[in-house]
């Protein structure tokens, strides 16, 4: 071989060197983009799997989120804003007993089992009229939904008649159905139509129970424990009686009226004043 051609090898070799290094170069390259552009992505994807998570835990809860509705069915049976007024009675009773109760309530299930007879006996008869506030703070406790379904389903009897309503609050807190405080059972659509079912007008109505099911007031619960919550009564606690702007209680240290004894006398007291 001549020198030449021996210069010329070389050279040629050399070329196909340095293209090999360009061509690896530019894999190198390439692969480090893809390695770049995979972490990218993965860290897009794993902040977009935080964000989503705090978005989700951050995210009201569904009774929470009702709170504020502007959009609220009421019942039938109901005036004042959001229909949160509720009283139901004779027109011709010339006084009004504020009834403050929720639903998971044990002194209020006491109350319903000693002295509800009485107080529906003094309704009928006229003696006076009762305005119920419903509350739900007893969820509070254990982040239960059962205060506020009942509620919502007290609506939905509310809105068959003033006369559901009252018979299907007795059999909520009667013994046989209402649930240790400590339980959810109320916040199971299929357990309050179960005990609806021992109502006659709320037994097998599909509009009651498709009420129930859909949660058609859900939002005026809300409004109502909203409604507890801001009262001007003092009220903070369940059951209370309150008449005249007075709370009525069994004794100077605000005793529960839990006998029919202690309910006649402090009631037909508020009465006559």
């Amino acid at each position: 071989m001549s020198k030449r051609n021996s210069q010329s090898a070389k050279t040629a070799a050399r070329e196909r060197l340095r293209a090999e290094r360009e061509r690896q170069a530019k894999r190198d390259k390439a692969k480090r983009q893809v390695i770049v552009a995979a972490s990218v992505v993965g860290v897009l994807a794993a902040a977009g799997g935080i964000g989503y998570t705090v978005v989700q835990l951050n995210k009201p809860s569904y009774w929470v989120g009702l709170k504020d509705a502007s959009n609220v069915v009421t019942p039938a049976n109901t005036t004042g804003t959001k229909g949160t007024t509720v009283i139901i009675g004779k027109d011709s009773a010339k006084k009004t007993l504020k009834v403050y109760e929720d639903s998971r309530c044990p002194v209020c299930a006491d109350f319903e089992q000693a002295v509800g007879t009485t107080v529906k006996k003094d309704i009928d008869d006229g003696k006076f009229k009762i305005q119920y506030i419903g509350a739900t703070f007893i969820d509070d406790h254990d982040n239960g939904e059962g205060s506020k379904n009942a509620l919502s389903a007290l609506g939905a009897a509310l809105n068959v008649s003033p006369e559901a309503f009252l018979e299907y609050k007795s059999a909520l807190y009667s013994a046989k159905w209402h649930p240790d405080e400590n339980s959810d059972k109320f916040k199971d659509d299929s357990y309050l139509i179960q005990v609806a079912d021992t109502v006659p007008a709320l037994k097998n109505n599909t509009k009651f129970q498709d009420a129930v099911k859909k949660g058609t007031y859900d939002a005026w619960a809300m409004a109502m424990s909203k409604a507890f919550d801001d009262n001007k009564d003092g009220v903070r606690g369940t059951p209370s009686f309150v008449m005249d702007g007075k709370q009525l209680t069994a004794d100077n240290k605000g005793g529960t009226l839990l006998t029919v004894a202690d309910f006649n006398r402090v009631v037909g007291a508020a009465l006559k004043g």
